[in-house]
């Protein structure tokens, strides 16, 4: 079964940028794209997604607020939280959800220890 990775980010362009960062870094992995908070929870409720890629400033809740919806339901799935304005509050609060910080703009070499990571901790779950 493949990997499918959700891109969260009320940019197009965003999306696209993404989707190619992580296209060249694992070509095998699925994409499924998303506008807003909204838009995510849909599709997670439609197809099985094992990691995510939020954008932290999106109208309605933020990529903060989506992950902690998120980890609740997906305890183990590896969520990297992009943006390009750091906070301290911000910061403490994506580790509490237990989501990786990615600076904007998304390049490859910026989301490359995220995206081993979370293949590493992929394999080791679904063997």
């Amino acid at each position: 079964m493949g990997t499918t990775v959700l891109i969260v980010d009320d940019s197009k362009l965003a999306r696209i940028v993404v989707g190619k960062a992580l296209a060249a870094l694992q070509p095998t992995w699925a994409k499924i794209e998303a506008g807003n908070a909204d838009e995510a929870l849909a599709a997670l409720r439609d197809r099985q997604v094992d990691l995510a890629v939020l954008d932290f400033n999106m109208p309605g809740r933020n990529g903060l607020e989506l992950a902690e919806q998120m980890r609740h339901r997906y305890p183990d799935m590896p969520i990297a939280l992009a943006t390009a304005n750091v906070q301290d509050e911000v910061v403490a609060r994506a580790r509490a959800a237990n989501a990786t910080f990615v600076s904007k703009p998304i390049t490859e070499d910026g989301i490359r220890d995220f995206v081993a990571g979370a293949a590493l901790k992929l394999r080791a779950v679904h063997g």
